[in-house]
């Protein structure tokens, strides 16, 4: 999941944040027509695998950061921390994809 949330970050989100950041507000893209690309389901799916994949990839990279600084003995806090924060944040985000 670590080079899988990787990629998908390194190829997508820029994508994603040009889109909604500078396209809508600048007029390129309606919002409406935003709206309605959301929703079709297989966007939904999309920006949920989008998500996920990036929520992991924080997770992982932001863990073994905060031991390679030195909190190594926090170990199983960090897990918790890291992991538990990309999954409680994943279905949060399924929850709002729903119910667009």
């Amino acid at each position: 999941m670590f080079s899988a949330g990787g990629v998908m970050s390194a190829f997508f989100v820029p994508v994603l944040i040009v889109i909604t950041a500078i396209a809508v507000p600048a007029g390129w893209i309606s919002a409406e027509g935003l709206r309605e690309l959301v929703q079709h389901p297989i966007t939904r799916i999309f920006l949920f695998v989008v998500i996920a994949l990036s929520l992991f990839h924080w997770a992982h990279r932001f863990k073994f950061a905060m031991e390679d600084l030195g909190l190594k003995q926090l170990g199983r806090f960090l897990d918790i921390f890291c992991y538990g924060s990309a999954i409680v944040i994943t279905i949060i985000a399924a929850a709002k994809l729903v119910t667009l």
